[in-house]
């Protein structure tokens, strides 16, 4: 049972095409491993659902056992066990409850269904360099399927909701470009190689300001109107950036335009509008910490604007380590443990997924 360093909890992660599972003692990391099926997505330029609930099928147990031998524990020893219950791709979702509830009936644990949002930002409760998660802050959440800004009051029961994508999310933008580029899946890191000048053999960096694309909800009357203030739309972003290549060879009958300087203009019309909201919500709010998450945290350009900008008005600005930000058992496992040490009851045992579960439903109860 939890002593003094608090709850053994080990968490599940199944939202999209990362197997994830994660043991935390109270708020100390023993392990986080992953088993990622991005590698069969490749060929079809990004997640396929089914495709990805068949991989997890097949990791998750080995998954599991691996975890509990790498934190040297056995299922014994656990305190409580948490999954994600969403949000997420539903089959996908279904193959970590699943597995998750096969694990609490054969042994009697405590089972928590909680939300993957929340525990991106919880993931900082473990972070080997983090000093705690501190509160209030602005959640920054980027990946392939969720853009995200959040008000984190506490990580348990004050989360809101205050702005996210209404169409593509920044990663699936980025994906669905890069394949418009001739660029390979996963989209993001390829389109980040390709603006450094990485992919046409000359290193030279391409000129963010080449093209000007669209910076989708950032007109005075969106930011006036408080359902746009802080959303997101990438989607025509992606249609500007096939029209432009379009136009291009067309009216030029040239195909040679270099590669480097639309990925890098892309890649800053993204960039722009994730910084420009984020410190928009710091300013409403009077909140001066931010925490950045979720896949495309790996960005550089988006994390050295971030902290450009943050510096210049004065907040501080958290990233996690990469590895800890993409989807993770960690982050599931760092904050059952917080619910557990709080003395919430667990989630009723026939609690079902939910592909959109809303940011402030922390926890299935």
């Amino acid at each position: 049972m939890a002593g003094d360093a608090g709850p053994l909890v080990l968490g599940i992660e199944s939202s999209c095409d990362e197997t994830g599972v994660g043991i935390v003692r109270g708020r100390t990391l023993l392990t986080n491993t992953v088993a990622s099926s991005m590698d069969e997505h490749v060929r079809f330029g990004g997640v396929v659902p089914e495709v990805a609930s068949r991989a997890h099928v097949q990791a998750i147990g080995p998954a599991v056992s691996r975890a509990l031998a790498e934190a040297g524990v056995g299922i014994a020893d656990l305190d409580a066990i948490a999954v994600t219950a969403g949000p997420g791709l539903s089959g996908a979702l279904l193959v970590g409850v699943s597995a998750a509830k096969g694990l609490a009936a054969a042994t009697g644990l405590p089972l928590y269904g909680i939300n993957h949002l929340a525990a991106h930002v919880a993931v900082d409760l473990v972070a080997e360099d983090s000093p705690g998660l501190r509160t209030p802050t602005i959640a920054l959440l980027v990946s392939g399927g969720h853009t995200e800004i959040l008000r984190i009051g506490d990580i348990v029961d004050d989360i809101e909701l205050l702005g996210a994508t209404i169409d593509d999310a920044a990663g699936e933008a980025f994906d669905k470009t890069a394949r418009l580029l001739g660029l390979s899946y996963p989209g993001g890191p390829n389109i980040s190689r390709a603006a450094a000048g990485a992919l046409d053999g000359s290193g030279v960096p391409g000129d963010p300001a080449a093209v000007r694309f669209p910076r989708g909800l950032s007109t005075a009357p969106d930011l006036r109107d408080p359902e746009r203030r802080y959303a997101f739309s990438f989607s025509g972003l992606k249609t500007a950036a096939l029209r432009f290549v379009t136009a291009y060879e067309a009216e030029t009958g040239d195909q040679s335009i270099r590669l480097a300087d639309v990925a890098a203009s892309f890649e800053e019309a993204v960039v722009d509008v994730l910084v420009a909201k984020t410190l928009l919500a710091c300013a409403d709010t009077g909140i001066d910490h931010v925490l950045l998450g979720g896949g495309v945290a790996a960005n550089a350009r988006l994390r050295d604007r971030l902290a450009e900008r943050c510096a210049a008005q004065g907040v501080t600005l958290r990233v996690p380590p990469l590895a800890l930000c993409t989807d993770n058992g960690a982050m599931v496992a760092a904050l059952g443990a917080e619910i557990v040490s709080r003395g919430i009851a667990p989630s009723p045992f026939d609690f079902g997924v939910t592909s959109s579960l809303e940011a402030h439903d922390v926890l299935i109860a």
